[in-house]
């Protein structure tokens, strides 16, 4: 099979994967769907639709790298903390070493990356 054939195959399977990972995640971590769409940069509207499975993200729009970098948070974050309830207590506490509340961080580009960047820096002390 032709590469671009191949890669045109694979690209709705992960756009699906992706998004369904970004809803759970949200969900397992109590993020509303208004502060899912402030992260991903999409409409509340939108966000409604993929949690309902009619919208899926699109690999050609930053919505993806955000989708990804949000993705990676929750991972880092699951495995530091152990279980969820911490993990939210973590995300809506303050947090001296990023200057701020980590769920008000994530609400743009710049903050979702400290965030990600301090979790990957923490998870490679254990």
């Amino acid at each position: 099979m032709p590469e671009t054939a191949r890669q045109a195959r694979n690209k709705p399977e992960a756009a699906a994967v992706l998004s369904k990972a970004v809803a759970r995640a949200a969900e397992r971590l109590d993020i509303s769907r208004s502060i899912l769409a402030r992260v991903l940069g999409l409409s509340p509207a939108t966000i409604t639709r993929l949690y309902g499975g009619e919208y899926q993200l699109d690999q050609n729009r930053k919505e993806w790298e955000f989708a990804l970098l949000f993705v990676r948070a929750f991972r880092s974050l699951d495995s530091i903390a152990g279980d969820e309830a911490t993990a939210r207590k973590w995300l809506n506490s303050e947090n001296r070493g990023l200057n701020g509340r980590p769920i008000e961080l994530i609400r743009n580009a710049e903050g979702l990356v400290r965030v990600v960047q301090y979790l990957d820096a923490s998870r490679g002390l254990v």
